[in-house]
């Protein structure tokens, strides 16, 4: 019911940064609590932040706070994900998440996500 389009992965150095963004359609975007997930090749999808339908409270991955930011714009329906610092570990697909509760999405039981936008570092 609804869809999400995440933008702005590319190939960085590293030290470098990257913004990338998810777009959302359908049902009421603020009626959702939005996060971001990643994947590499061989290893098992992990939680990177998620942020609550009001925007005012966030959760980061304990590894990744002070490096990543996440943010929401919902007169404009996205959220957003800076990266700052980034490391050749931090190469990934990531992907933007929706669901009900912000538990839902740390847990990685998000009922929407989208297709994922690739984040390459070189060392």
């Amino acid at each position: 019911q609804v869809q999400l389009v995440e933008s702005g992965g590319g190939l960085v150095q590293a030290g470098g940064s990257l913004r990338l963004s998810c777009a959302a359609s359908g049902r009421t975007f603020s009626s959702y609590a939005m996060g971001w997930f990643r994947q590499a090749p061989g290893r098992e999808r992990e939680f990177v932040a998620a942020i609550t339908r009001s925007g005012v409270i966030t959760n980061y991955a304990d590894s990744l706070k002070g490096r990543f930011t996440i943010s929401r714009d919902n007169a404009k329906n996205t959220v957003n994900l800076q990266m700052n610092s980034l490391k050749p570990e931090d190469t990934a697909v990531y992907y933007c998440a929706a669901a009900s509760t912000v538990v839902l999405v740390v847990q990685g039981r998000h009922q929407y996500w989208g297709q994922g936008t690739q984040v390459t570092v070189s060392s």
